[in-house]
């Protein structure tokens, strides 16, 4: 096998997500030096987007759930920016730095683990008016965001300028929207209960097209996510979303007219616009690999995660779900499979076995299913606190101890203007925007 790298092959990961981190992690233990190994990432971090919600209502600081790629991936090469092109004729990847200088960087074996970025619908105004929650810096921003609401709302004279402020809207009910609007809404509580004078509690809005909360999971998560939600005082209107979003509020389909200042969009995720411009075979805009997550017709491809349409042996015919769990799975059989394609061990097929899903609905309340066994409340947290200890890849005593903290001591709601309205535009959000705007080239 031809090389790139002083007699050793080059294997080069795009994405620095759950599943690039995992292939970029597993390799690192299977290589032992025998590979160079690359990571393509826009930062050092990995970032472990499930906690983001409490990052966004102060339950935990933004570091704890940012692991550094250098501690965490020893043998592997960072290579700071964000791929713009693959020239798969020519084995080699063009990307920028984080300065923005072009490169090109060959390959022996490729894995493509670029993720998702979030889906726009065709609705007037979302662009300008919503705020996405895909990465650190949104979730900064949107913690100084409802802040500042809070802080206007005590200060307008007017009283229906005041309800505005005051009422918060979360569009999506699946994993993420549920969550922050079950966060968003015991954050703001906390919050005005300090302040004297501040009125009744503000106002969430949770809204679905879906017939239910949580659609994609066990009717039974949906039915204790719902309960909690409501006892809670989010209102939730599913068969409902927003038909416009204007300055002033948001225009529903069910004909309602909300006046808010914060719309956050939660409706989910589409593949990076990289994998269209491969040129190849794809599965509604996911990468079409098979069962060992080889890209057909490209032996030295790999692909896996949200970019990738994984054969799901639990539904023949279908792709996995776009899940953390799938994501960290398919990431480290990829790695055994690159390995086998360079000669050590031998390929492996993507299975799994179905673990459930646990969604964290803040305070001592959780909805769990570890093994199909429905679990609520405190039981539920622990499971759910467990679970997320244990799939961290480090920082577990600081966020650990964030939360011990959190059951003692009050949250503290302050503006720090770390991320400015301009550094978060809605169409470019992803797990791993920068901090400050930058322009995004097109990939052609």
């Amino acid at each position: 096998m031809s090389s790139t790298s002083a007699g050793r092959p080059r294997i080069l990961i795009v994405g620095g997500g759950f599943a690039g981190f995992h292939t970029a992690r597993t390799l690192s233990r299977l290589a032992r030096g025998a590979a160079d190994i690359c990571l393509v990432n826009p930062n050092d971090y990995f970032l472990y987007v499930p906690l983001l919600p409490e990052v966004a209502t102060g339950r935990l600081e933004p570091r704890r759930i940012s692991v550094p790629l250098g501690d965490t991936l020893p043998g592997v090469r960072l290579l700071l920016g964000e791929a713009e092109a693959v020239d798969l004729a020519a084995r080699r990847v063009e990307w920028n730095d984080v300065e923005d200088n072009p490169h090109r960087t060959g390959y022996d074996r490729l894995v493509l683990a670029v993720g998702s970025v979030n889906k726009l619908l065709p609705v007037p105004g979302i662009a300008e008016h919503a705020h996405g929650f895909r990465g650190l810096p949104e979730a900064l921003y949107l913690r100084d965001h409802v802040t500042r609401q809070l802080e206007l709302a005590d200060m307008a004279a007017d009283p229906g300028e005041r309800d505005a402020r005051r009422t918060f809207v979360v569009v999506g009910a699946g994993y993420t929207g549920t969550e922050v609007a079950a966060h968003g809404r015991l954050f703001t509580d906390q919050v005005t209960r300090r302040r004297p004078g501040s009125g009744p509690p503000p106002s969430w809005l949770l809204l679905d097209v879906a017939p239910r909360v949580l659609p994609e999971l066990d009717r039974r998560l949906s039915r204790t996510a719902h309960r909690v939600l409501s006892d809670r005082g989010v209102e939730i209107r599913t068969g409902t979303t927003v038909r416009e979003a204007v300055e002033e509020g948001v225009h529903l389909t069910d004909g309602d007219f909300v006046p808010t200042r914060t719309l956050v969009w939660c409706v989910g995720v589409r593949p990076d616009p990289l994998v269209a411009d491969l040129g190849l075979e794809t599965d509604h805009g996911r990468l079409h690999v098979d069962e060992y997550l080889n890209v057909p017709g490209h032996p030295e491809v790999f692909a896996c995660g949200d970019a990738a349409a994984v054969p799901d042996p639990a539904r023949p015919g279908r792709a996995t779900p776009m899940t953390a769990q799938h994501a960290v799975r398919q990431g480290r059989t990829a790695a055994y499979n690159v390995a086998a394609s360079c000669g050590q061990g031998r390929r492996r097929p993507y299975r799994y076995r179905d673990r459930g899903f646990a969604v964290d609905l803040g305070g001592a309340q959780a909805a769990a299913d570890p093994y199909g066994v429905p679990l609520s409340g405190p039981v539920a947290k622990a499971v759910t606190s467990g679970y997320h200890l244990l799939a961290l890849p480090g920082n577990r005593i600081r966020v650990a101890t964030d939360w011990l903290l959190d059951t003692v001591l009050p949250r503290q709601a302050v503006q720090l203007g770390m991320v400015r309205r301009s550094a978060v535009p809605l169409e470019n959000s992803a797990p791993d925007v920068p901090f400050l705007p930058r322009t995004k080239k097109s990939r052609t």
